[in-house]
């Protein structure tokens, strides 16, 4: 299910946006605020996958919090401008990862703005979960090279020996080269 922020500092703004975005995604939960600092609070401290701005705002234009959403959060953020603002909206912003979207809201616009922002999404928490493994699986190679260091220190190894050690280790006990590591480490680093 999609979770989205609608920012907008009037209650007719936010009632026309969600509107459409119920429309367009009838399982969508929708959350609104009236301001870019309430916006950040829950940014910051929600999963969010969407976060809609109808610029301006009543603390800010709304443009700061449009590229605070996708720098800090994996949230996809449409800015939503007055016509006469949005080539220069979208040439800055564009860039950066923000969808602009000019006034007054054409749904078929809007409603390729929400598709596209969903896939964006997607694909960014696809990238961010294969990085995330990545981080994993280094921060184990280290831990598995440092046990080895330690056999090599204390028990006068060569790395190739070490190596099997650890594996035939792994074997044995049918754990993990990680867990023998651990192990290995607890048993002589303290």
């Amino acid at each position: 299910m999609l979770r989205a922020l609608v920012v907008s500092s009037t209650q007719k703004g936010s009632d026309s946006l969600c509107s459409l975005m119920r429309e367009h995604d009838r399982s969508i939960e929708l959350l609104h605020c009236l301001s870019a600092g309430e916006a950040r609070r829950l940014v910051l401290d929600q999963e969010l996958d969407l976060v809609v701005i109808n610029a301006p705002l009543l603390d800010e234009s709304g443009e700061e919090l449009a590229v605070m959403v996708v720098q800090q959060s994996l949230a996809g953020s449409i800015l939503v401008v007055r016509n006469q603002y949005f080539e220069q909206c979208e040439a800055l912003f564009s860039e950066q990862g923000v969808l602009v979207v000019s006034k007054p809201v054409i749904r078929q616009m809007f409603f390729q703005a929400l598709s596209l922002a969903r896939s964006m999404r997607r694909r960014l928490t696809a990238m961010h979960t294969e990085n995330e493994k990545l981080h994993k699986k280094i921060e184990e190679i280290k831990i598995i090279d440092r046990a080895k260091w330690v056999l090599i220190e204390n028990l006068g190894m060569d790395e190739q020996q070490a190596h099997r050690y650890m594996e035939k280790q792994a074997m044995d006990l049918r754990k993990s080269r990680y867990a023998v590591a651990l192990s290995l480490l607890k048993t002589y680093q303290m």
